[in-house]
């Protein structure tokens, strides 16, 4: 018989072998289908911790937490394994180094580009100086990222990922000696065994460079993979080991003359598509095994490496959620877990009393009985601790991150589904469906927009824009399908636009929009204006091209005239605007409109079809912008008045809708802060049905992929799971017909209160600039009143149920 199990109880407290202590957690499931049993014990660590540094003795380990909420580095007595101190750094982005002596820390001072001294002091980090490399940003873009003592002529090495060099500090003066450029941004240097030679991992490069300290000069550029980014060495020195985060792999560089000897594939599959994000790595101590840590399959790799050219896999170690990295202290490894144990849901705010500090940086000031649960800082990392495993333990504990990991080269190659069904399992079935229009929404929950629907897993009292602001988006779930379980891949636009065009977003990506979320300077790199944010196969427009799929894009990585990205030159709508708040999305579908007239009247509607609408992002309270009301309703109305369109146009009955936000960064979730709102719309969905199955951004790219013929674009919608059971082989061509708004969609705030005054500062005119923690409650003070104060909803944990077969009694 069939029996319906919590996956959460699966492995509760699981005594993995007696040779080591080490147990194995409690499974979770992240919304992104992919799910936790990280192994060993732990400790709390800050906001995105991205570096660990050990001190030469072993007895120190240095950590640097770089998110969006506060900066700190946390200094941790490795043996004992206990915090002994942690400071806050007012910015901070990975680079660490401790002095022989282990009395100095050193650390990056990121967008203040400076380098900051830290004394250690009866155990506490002491800040005593620091080192200028230039004015602080916007003034001078430099960002000092990793670095390398180098003790013999008492210097430090740094480089930089802003302007591209290579900093060279004298440590008595504390002064720059020099600046070298190197040709692209760099991530991390090391100095070799003999200290004559500086090597540095190019990150947006692809490359290795080599410094010569005697010439003093770049004398070579090694080739390695895509987004080279941590790199250690062997302990003789004879070989370097380089992790590609966008390769899923590993470079073996012989240092004796620069040859790449062999590259170790780290993905749970051979040839998987990019998605495994390589970025960290240790050695053990016999110098024969390394470890390296998959942040997106989070997980550690182990090979074996004893003979260097004839490396060969010996399994997977389960850890937390994004594993930044490793290290390796005698018996013991430890890792950084960037993300954490747990997604969860945000039922404390968010709710600030917001205030600007003095380094420029926002951060939250809360009532003394809640605290502050705004997405982009809530997932705190952890240090995991566990012995190194024997060869029966790692084949347990690499079945467990099998059994985490929903992607499969089978699945990748066949996806789920049915005979007949409009969704094909295969690339290059057919299937009736010919046009994919594809509308990109900006940053709202569920709960906010449809809390109030019976039928649904809703909490009511966040649903603050419900039926009477979104008409069309509550008829259009009873007409057609309500989905419930659907989640993001993405905290926050940065990251949303990359996950909902790529089904990926880089190590680049995820390691730096936390600086700019944090008011702690950087440029919103993004949507297509920086390379080194690219997957490396780029997004679903190039595989449409690779394909001979014809596609167009209205504003979606375009705008004012232009795109950003070489791809889309041609295919996109010069008359649509860019992100601009001030532009109505009614306006936005007019034009749309046009263009699809004369588009169709050629008969050269293009199958795939990109369409940003994202005025549900609101303009918060600031005096003379459309009011939270009004943004709202707009987008509602021109969301069901571009369904109408097409649905009364002669491609009807060969097309299909799919909406989503991008991300769910801008509200409260009582189920988890990823779960938001979509929609699919065509006559083969399913009418009047409601779907409780769990979906994701990458789970739509997967059935709108299956539909044009294009092969997955990473592991994860490779993994996802498509929606091909909100459709019927029997299309219903009834028409759409958009229900006019029931406010004034072009109503302007005229108040002059305290949340237009916060508003009065916002950022609008660009993606994501404004302080969200704040734009969050001034919606809600928008809607509620001036004096409301966020309730806090229920407090939900992420569950999904799991089929188990049971033999019958």
């Amino acid at each position: 018989m069939k029996k319906m199990i919590f996956s959460a109880l699966l492995l509760a407290s699981l005594q993995v072998a007696a040779q080591t202590p080490d147990t194995v957690a409690a499974r979770v499931l992240l919304p992104n289908g992919w799910s936790l049993t990280p192994v060993g014990h732990s400790l709390p660590l800050g906001d995105l911790p991205l570096n660990m540094v050990l001190s030469g003795s072993g007895k120190y380990l240095a950590v640097n937490n770089n998110g969006q909420s506060k900066h700190t580095l946390q200094l941790i007595d490795a043996r004992q394994e206990t915090l002994l101190d942690e400071v806050v750094i007012p910015k901070s982005w990975y680079g660490l180094a401790f002095s022989k002596d282990e009395k100095t820390l050193y650390a990056s001072g990121a967008n203040d580009n400076v380098i900051r001294e830290y004394q250690l002091r009866e155990n506490k980090l002491v800040a005593t100086d620091s080192i200028r490399l230039g004015l602080s940003w916007p003034k001078e873009k430099i960002c000092p990222t990793g670095m390398a003592m180098d003790n013999s002529r008492n210097r430090l090495y740094v480089v930089t990922k802003e302007d591209n060099s290579l900093y060279l500090l004298d440590l008595a003066t504390k002064k720059v000696i020099k600046r070298i450029p190197l040709s692209a941004e760099a991530f991390t240097c090391l100095l070799s065994k003999d200290n004559k030679t500086l090597y540095i991992s190019l990150w947006g490069g692809d490359a290795i460079a080599v410094y010569d300290i005697a010439t003093d000069k770049i004398v070579q550029e090694i080739k390695t993979g895509s987004h080279p980014n941590e790199i250690i060495l062997s302990k003789n020195g004879k070989y370097l080991y380089v992790a590609n985060a966008n390769d899923n792999s590993v470079s073996v560089v012989t240092t004796a003359d620069g040859k790449v000897i062999e590259n170790l594939h780290a993905a749970l599959y051979p040839d998987a598509p990019t998605g495994s994000t390589t970025n960290g790595l240790a050695l053990s101590d016999d110098n024969k095994t390394l470890y390296i840590a998959n942040a997106d399959n989070n997980c550690l790799a182990v090979f074996d490496v004893a003979t260097p050219g004839k490396s060969h896999a010996e399994g997977f170690i389960p850890v937390g959620w994004y594993p930044t990295c490793v290290r390796v202290t005698g018996k013991k490894v430890l890792v950084a877990n960037g993300k954490g144990f747990t997604s969860m849901a945000n039922p404390e705010g968010p709710n600030p009393i917001s205030r600007k500090d003095a380094s420029g940086s926002h951060e939250a000031n809360t009532r003394k009985d809640r605290s502050v649960q705004y997405i982009a800082g809530l997932f705190k990392g952890t240090l995991s601790i566990f012995r190194e495993p024997g060869e029966k333990v790692l084949g347990q504990w690499s079945k467990l991150v099998y059994d985490n990991t929903p992607y499969t080269k089978n699945k990748e190659l066949r996806a789920p589904g049915e005979k007949g069904n409009p969704i094909p399992q295969e690339a290059g079935q057919t299937s009736p469906i010919k046009y994919v229009f594809y509308v990109i929404k900006e940053n709202r929950t569920y709960d906010q927009v449809l809390g109030d629907i019976k039928a649904g897993n809703g909490d009511s009292s966040l649903c603050i824009f419900p039926e009477r602001i979104t008409p069309n988006q509550h008829k259009l779930v009873r007409d057609y399908v309500l989905l419930d379980n659907f989640y993001v891949d993405a905290e926050v636009s940065a990251d949303g636009h990359n996950w909902s065009t790529a089904a990926y977003a880089t190590d680049y990506t995820e390691k730096t929009w936390p600086t700019s979320y944090g008011g702690r300077g950087g440029t919103y790199d993004y949507e297509g204006s920086r390379k080194i944010a690219y997957p490396k196969k780029g997004f679903i427009w190039d595989y449409c091209a690779r394909a001979g799929v014809s596609f167009r894009s209205y504003g979606e990585f375009t705008g004012k005239g232009s795109a950003t990205l070489k791809t889309l030159e041609g295919h996109f709508c010069k008359d649509y605007p860019a992100f601009d708040l001030t532009v109505l999305d009614v306006d936005r579908q007019q034009i749309w409109q046009r263009d699809f007239d004369s588009l169709l009247a050629a008969d050269a509607v293009p199958r795939f079809n990109t369409v940003r609408l994202g005025n549900d992002h609101t303009s918060g309270m600031r005096k003379g912008a459309y009011s939270p009301y009004a943004s709202v309703a707009d987008n509602d109305l021109a969301v069901g008045k571009l369904i109408e369109y097409i649905s009364h146009s002669r491609i009807w009955k060969e097309s299909a809708i799919f909406i989503l936000e991008d991300d769910a960064q801008n509200g409260p979730d009582h189920i988890d802060a990823h779960r938001s709102t979509a929609y699919v719309i065509s006559p083969y969905v399913k009418r009047n049905t409601v779907n409780h199955n769990m979906y994701s951004t990458s789970g739509m790219l997967r059935t709108m992929e299956l539909i044009l013929g294009l092969p997955p674009m990473s592991q994860y919608d490779a993994a996802a799971t498509p929606m091909w059971e909100l459709f019927t082989a029997t299309p219903d061509l009834t028409p759409y017909v958009a229900l006019e708004a029931n406010v004034d969609i072009r109503e302007r705030n005229t108040a002059w209160n305290e949340s237009a005054r916060r508003s009065a500062a916002f950022d609008l005119a660009h993606e994501d600039r404004v302080p969200d923690l704040e734009l969050n409650e001034v919606v809600w003070k928008a809607v509620r009143g001036e004096n409301a104060v966020m309730p806090a909803p229920r407090r939900s944990a992420f569950v999904k149920l799991q089929e188990k077969e049971d033999d019958d009694d």
